[in-house]
């Protein structure tokens, strides 16, 4: 098997299990085990996975969110459901803004429904999707191309943020902890502020099992957004330390304010 083939494989293997142990696949693929670490070293290097001790592994650390293409394949049925809960926030007529991530790109697909609309992302994949969409009024936002979040980033983003006012952003984050929301990319966190701060209201979807953990840089305080998403209710020290402030919280169709 060729180099490029055995990497590839070991692409697939993580997307079907998350993980990859080094003595499995150097005994899978027949080769040594020293060859396995250079493809995991290659691979980590593109951003593709994260090394672990004895092999490799999809799930976001500190410093480390998997790549787009993974992270498009998983939960796609609490993706859905977020996505039409985040629906509820938005009427015909409304101008919105919509970060990068899979999550957020199926959000994009949702939202076509309430056309007419404005969509204004930096998220490629909603741009693929919804240009030339009847109804819908898009938006691009141009920059440097990242090939790990499939979207765009830096300060032609920026500035162009600067300069559009929207009715609500729709923020994603791969972490969070206490009444904290991280991401471990700098450029992937200004881009985010500057989204929250050219719209009305703000949006935070996050994924239950994010919470509980933390990365690189503070994105923001969840207090800094009006709405807090999730597929299941807040851990009790987030709810807590939230006290008696004006964040709602949707879980699913249900709300609270907190």
């Amino acid at each position: 098997m060729k180099r490029e083939e055995r990497r590839q494989e070991i692409i697939n293997l993580l997307v079907e299990s998350r993980a990859v142990e080094l003595d499995d696949i150097a005994a899978r693929f027949g080769v040594s085990k020293m060859t396995i670490h250079r493809d995991l070293d290659d691979l980590e290097r593109a951003g593709v996975l994260r090394k672990v001790r004895g092999g490799a592994t999809i799930d976001a650390g500190t410093q480390f969110e998997s790549d787009f293409r993974f992270r498009e394949l998983q939960e796609a049925d609490v993706k859905r459901a977020l996505a039409e809960t985040a629906a509820d926030l938005v009427e015909p007529g409304m101008t919105v803004m919509i970060n990068d991530g899979s999550m957020a790109s199926v959000l994009g697909d949702v939202l076509a429904a309430k056309k007419p609309i404005t969509i204004i992302t930096n998220n490629a994949a909603i741009m693929e999707r919804l240009k030339g969409v009847s109804g819908v009024t898009l938006i691009g936002l141009g920059g440097i191309y990242s090939a790990k979040f499939n979207a765009y980033f830096g300060i032609v983003t920026e500035e162009a943020l600067s300069r559009l006012r929207a009715d609500i952003a729709f923020i994603s984050a791969p972490a969070a902890s206490g009444r904290l929301a991280y991401h471990m990319d700098e450029a992937v966190v200004r881009t985010k502020r500057a989204m929250m701060t050219s719209s009305r209201q703000s949006c935070l979807m996050i994924n239950s099992r994010r919470f509980g953990h933390t990365a690189l840089h503070v994105l923001a305080d969840l207090t800094e957004f009006d709405t807090v998403l999730s597929d299941k209710p807040l851990p009790h020290d987030t709810l807590a330390e939230l006290g008696d402030g004006k964040t709602v919280v949707r879980i699913a169709h249900k709300e609270t304010t907190i």
